[in-house]
């Protein structure tokens, strides 16, 4: 037998044109542990990096550029489709064919993988190999990831569900790890290895045993198989998850060329489990098995903010951070501002993270804990768990200015060419001030253009809409009256966004 190639084997795999990778990016969760730049209505996927970028952008891009990939596929949640899109025009890698597969609510990776194995059965095939990667890791070596894929590729082809593997440079307890069988599958540079188990996240003594072993790597959480493996896999080891995905994706809500709503009350009856549980763990133990490439690139998954500060240089006391900040006698302390100066004095080994409207202080060795911050705002009903001051909108975004009992004011830019939902308040008037820009009003029956330093007023139960008709971003300033000012006191009657339900048929 000839000596086996990963280079020779990923050209003649990756390159026949009836078999394309088939990128799959999950995104969803909301990524308590960096809060609050990480909310659930912009989560950690959309998180700017340091040094530019977002871990969602860089993903995309780094799966557009690996030769042979197809139609990427991104399972996201229905609130993030419009967000996505924006990160993805803005990223990097080569365009290719765009895919969305809008889950209603999450349900865990088992589901979004299930849903985008029938979505690449039956628009690429059944030997189409996928590979699946969750949208918020952060891979800077992309030719060494690229060369992981190659190993990986063959492997799949064979039938074997293929996970990536990461050496671990130090005992992590935060992170699953897998059991590779010492002898290889195959000979090479990248042979890849039988997984003999996957182990849980273990104690501190077990991890450093794991460190030394060097058959002990850590789960990536990314996997290449094809549509046809992963679906017998789901029907042998997990079948509940496969019949309740079948049917939600038979039935899907709404097909708008890339754009594949799922059907909620279908989605309903779907487990709420991982992959790793629903499949992987017991796959491992059945032919044809599953196999491990070990990646030699850099990886995080930028799971807390230690991960975030270790993104920046550190000055020569252990400092680090970003944006305007003073540090006198202070110590291995990472300090994010944004639009105003944070001075630390006197203090050592703490993050502490400055937003317009909150602010955390932790010690290093709690950073674990901020997603209990997170539970407690959420029990009182505050806003600060789900949406920043400013907030994006598929039309543009608006910004909270101030807010009091009776009053709100905001701060709103809408897009060249777009337009708010057609809508109502029942407890709220509003007064807008165009800034810049031309606003095309429609308040009742009647529509008009509203110009700059110019106002308008929209009394509360009464049909309306902002557009904007220019060529040039529209600012406008807006101040809602009220016994409430929720942002939940709307009603839509239509909406470009399919933010509205459809009708149900007769």
């Amino acid at each position: 037998m000839p000596p086996y190639s990963a280079a020779a084997s990923h050209a003649a795999f990756l390159w026949n044109p009836m078999r394309p990778l088939v990128p799959v990016i999950l995104s969803g969760g909301a990524g308590t542990r960096l809060w609050p730049l990480s909310r659930e209505a912009s989560p950690k996927p959309f998180l700017p990096l340091p040094d530019g970028g977002t871990l969602l952008g860089r993903t995309a891009s780094r799966a557009r550029s690996l030769p042979g990939a197809g139609a990427m596929v991104t399972v996201t949640n229905r609130e993030y489709y419009f967000a996505t899109k924006d990160v993805y025009a803005a990223a990097g890698g080569t365009p290719v064919p765009e895919t969305y597969l809008l889950e209603p609510f999450g349900r865990n990776t088992a589901a979004a993988v299930a849903l985008a194995a029938l979505w690449t059965r039956e628009r690429v095939g059944d030997d189409a190999p996928m590979l699946v990667l969750p949208a918020d890791h952060l891979i800077r070596d992309e030719a060494a990831f690229a060369r992981a894929v190659a190993a990986a590729l063959p492997l799949a082809a064979e039938g074997m569900l293929v996970t990536f593997g990461i050496a671990p440079d130090r005992p992590e307890t935060g992170y699953g790890y897998i059991e590779c069988e010492a002898q290889p599958l195959r000979a090479g540079d990248a042979p890849g290895h039988r997984v003999a188990r996957f182990v849980e996240k273990p104690q501190l003594a077990v991890a450093q045993q794991y460190v030394a072993s060097g058959r002990h790597l850590w789960n990536s959480g990314m996997f290449c198989f094809t549509a046809r493996a992963i679906l017998d896999a789901f029907a042998q080891h997990a079948p509940a998850v496969l019949e309740g995905v079948r049917p939600a994706w038979q039935a899907l809500a709404k097909r708008e060329g890339g754009m594949l709503e799922i059907d909620a009350a279908l989605f309903e009856s779907v487990p709420d489990i991982s992959i790793d549980y629903a499949v992987m763990e017991k796959a491992a133990g059945c032919a044809p098995g599953v196999a491990v490439v070990r990646g030699s690139f850099d990886w995080s998954d930028i799971g807390s903010w230690q991960a975030i500060s270790d993104l920046v240089a550190a000055d020569e006391r252990g400092n680090r951070g970003q944006g305007e900040r003073v540090a006198i006698d202070t110590r291995n302390t990472y300090i994010h501002a944004e639009d105003r100066v944070v001075a630390a004095v006197g203090v050592h080994d703490l993050v502490i993270v400055d937003t317009p409207d909150a602010t955390l202080v932790a010690h290093r060795d709690q950073l674990q804990r901020v997603k209990e911050v997170v539970g407690e705002l959420k029990a009182r009903g505050h806003d600060a768990y789900k949406l920043h001051r400013t907030v994006a909108r598929p039309w543009g975004a608006y910004t909270v200015l101030q807010e009091a009992p009776g009053f709100k004011i905001k701060r709103i830019e809408v897009k060249p060419g777009a337009a708010l939902s057609l809508q109502m308040h029942h407890r709220r008037s509003e007064h807008w001030i165009v800034v810049s820009g031309t606003a095309e009003v429609t308040c009742g029956e009647s529509v008009y253009n509203v110009g700059e330093n110019e106002s308008t007023y929209i009394p509360k139960h009464t049909k309306h809409r902002l557009a904007n008709p220019g060529t040039a971003p529209l600012v406008m300033i807006e101040v809602q009256c009220g016994d409430y000012v929720g942002e939940d006191d709307i009603v839509r009657f239509d909406d470009r966004y399919g933010r509205v339900p459809e009708p149900a048929k007769a």
